[in-house]
């Protein structure tokens, strides 16, 4: 069974708003979701950059506080009159120290501990360290030579070398550390005192237990994001997973944030799409890096975005196909009443007439239909008057045809009576002369590719060269690209000619014409240069401006400008004595 017009009308209809629906929904979820994570991509990044920079300001602290140690008149005192022999002088000092110690850090709440080390004493909090000057602490203190070093978390245990407490479950068992050597100074009234050369310069070590730098990420980031802490030797400073602090941990993609320092990018970790966040510390040099799962990022908000394109993809289709019905019921009813009339008018009844009932386009088709009736008989004479006209054009067309073909015929009997007479020259202009009339003879003067010009202007220029017997010689400088463009037929000769015979009428030879052709800014230059005996102005201006001057000139100016514009066509630079340069500007 065939549908009708209507009901294809409503299925194309139906088809049309069906395609935008789907890709305006698709297009709709997809954005909703990479603008989801391309806020909550920013949104991390700046809990990173936050959490780094809170960090920051805390450790600068710590640096600033224990800077201030340097001009501590107590401990200056303390350590140049200390006898290192003295058991109950070092213990009267340590309680001095600690108390010093204290009115620095002991309002911190981040930091687990502070002491001052030395070779025969440890000053300040009592940790089972040990001796603790053996430890890699220690030593990485005196290396640096009083700048503050940033020791990343490690294992107390391995550290001070205390197996005894592996066992233990020791709340300090992994920390991080911040030291340096301590060399006091004094400023007295007059003068800047520094510590006596002999005694030993102690050692700052301020800890901090790794559950600070836990509890700062663990509160701003949500239960399935990840995160870890490293040092630039890719040691372990805090991370989600405990069982990685104080280890190396080396992955290829850990190595190409390093280079950036700091940023956010999409990456795909075992299997896994993931955003990750990274920010490196001003202070302490560690990166901080944090990876979400896109996919648990995105689950609460998937289902809402779906729903909602569904709802209203489903109401914008239930309005789409009733505004649907409607109009094709608008379209088809006098489509209707027009194929009853026209089947009246296929039988012969030309006198059939469709009411007009609106002033929209099919009232205007109709209004056209009734016209047609009381025109039938006229279109009919006018057709086959008009097949008539026809088939005589085609016998006068065909009857124009015969002069160049007859002219072609000619030629190329010349041509061969010329070759049979081994007159090779006459031979060679009689093609050339051939080949001109066929390129000028053609039906159309549509533009034409610049090599035919140009091999239309070699064989002029051979004809021409024989006929003035060598008066001239051309030379060519064209820019290959131009090639790639068309340009108006003839458009040299009307210059080159003006050039060899008023140009030339006075030489005898060394006549030189140029052709030179460039591209600049979006224009097309094109140069017709010789060295005749040029013209004055009055000349140029009578050449330009008046038909009667020089009639191919004049055509070619014209035929440019209203092919490409006013702004485009010809100028004629020249003075007498010094040569003529005709510049033909043309668009790209």
């Amino acid at each position: 069974m065939k549908m009708t017009f209507r009901y294809r009308l409503l299925a194309s209809y139906i088809f049309l708003i069906a395609i935008p629906l789907l890709v305006l929904g698709t297009v709709f979820y997809r954005t909703s979701l990479r603008i989801i994570t391309e806020q909550a991509q920013r949104n991390v990044y700046e809990i990173v950059k936050k959490n780094n920079e809170v960090m920051d300001t805390k450790l600068r602290i710590v640096d600033q506080n224990s800077m201030s140690l340097f001009l501590d008149k107590d401990l200056f005192r303390i350590f140049n009159q200390l006898d290192p022999a003295n058991e109950a002088g070092l213990f009267e000092a340590d309680r001095q120290v600690t108390a010093i110690l204290g009115k620095y850090f002991s309002q911190n709440q981040d930091i687990y501990a502070y002491q001052l080390w030395t070779s025969y004493f440890t000053f300040g909090q009592t940790l089972p360290q040990g001796d603790p000057t053996q430890s890699d602490i220690y030593h990485m203190a005196r290396q640096a030579g009083g700048k503050l070093v940033w020791v990343p978390t490690y294992d107390f245990v391995s550290m001070f070398h205390q197996p005894y407490l592996q066992s233990g479950n020791l709340e300090f068992r992994y920390l991080f550390s911040a030291t340096r050597v301590l060399d006091f100074t004094y400023l007295g009234n007059t003068r800047l005192e520094k510590m006596d050369a002999r005694v030993e310069r102690p050692v700052l070590a301020i800890s901090f237990k790794s559950e600070v730098l836990k509890s700062l990420y663990a509160d701003s980031i949500s239960g399935s994001s990840r995160y870890m802490v490293l040092d630039p030797y890719d040691k372990v400073v805090a991370s989600s997973e405990p069982g990685a602090v104080a280890h190396t941990y080396k992955e290829a993609w850990l190595d190409k944030l390093k280079l950036e320092g700091s940023g956010a990018r999409r990456m795909t970790l075992d299997g896994e799409a993931v955003i990750v966040c990274f920010d490196r510390s001003e202070v302490t040099g560690w990166m901080s890096v944090v990876w979400i799962p896109e996919a648990g990022l995105l689950s609460s908000f998937v289902p809402v975005i779906r729903t909602s394109i569904t709802v209203l993809a489903v109401v914008l289709g239930i309005a789409a196909f009733i505004l649907a019905f409607f109009i094709a019921g608008k379209i088809t009813k006098p489509i209707k009443r027009l194929l009853s009339a026209m089947r009246s008018v296929g039988e012969g009844d030309f006198q059939t007439r469709v009411e007009v009932v609106a002033n929209d386009e099919f009232g205007i088709l109709t209004k056209r239909f009734n016209r047609m009736n009381d025109r039938i008989h006229l279109l009919v004479t006018e057709n086959y008057e008009i097949k008539l006209k026809e088939k005589e054009a085609e016998i006068q067309a065909l009857t124009m045809q015969m002069h160049p073909h007859f002219l072609y015929n000619t030629l190329n009997v010349m041509n061969w009576t010329a070759i049979e007479n081994d007159q090779q020259e006459l031979s060679r202009m009689l093609v050339c002369l051939s080949n001109m009339l066929h390129y000028t003879s053609r039906k159309t003067w549509d533009a034409v590719h610049l090599s035919e010009e140009m091999n239309w202007m070699d064989n002029y220029f051979y004809i021409m060269s024989i006929r003035f017997e060598d008066k001239f010689m051309v030379e060519y400088d064209i820019d290959p690209q131009l090639y790639e463009y068309d340009v108006p037929r003839l458009l040299f000769q009307p210059f080159v000619e003006n050039a060899i015979l008023h140009g030339f009428n006075q030489t005898e030879s060394g006549g030189i014409i140029t052709i030179r052709g460039w591209m600049m800014q979006g224009t097309r230059f094109y140069e017709v240069a010789d060295n005749g005996c040029g013209m004055s102005q009055e000349t140029v201006h009578a050449i330009v401006y008046q038909k009667s001057s020089s009639v191919g000139i004049k055509n070619t100016i014209d035929r440019i400008q209203i092919t490409y514009g006013t702004p485009y066509g010809v100028s004629i630079i020249s003075a007498p004595g010094q040569g003529t340069r005709v510049v033909i500007t043309l668009p790209v």
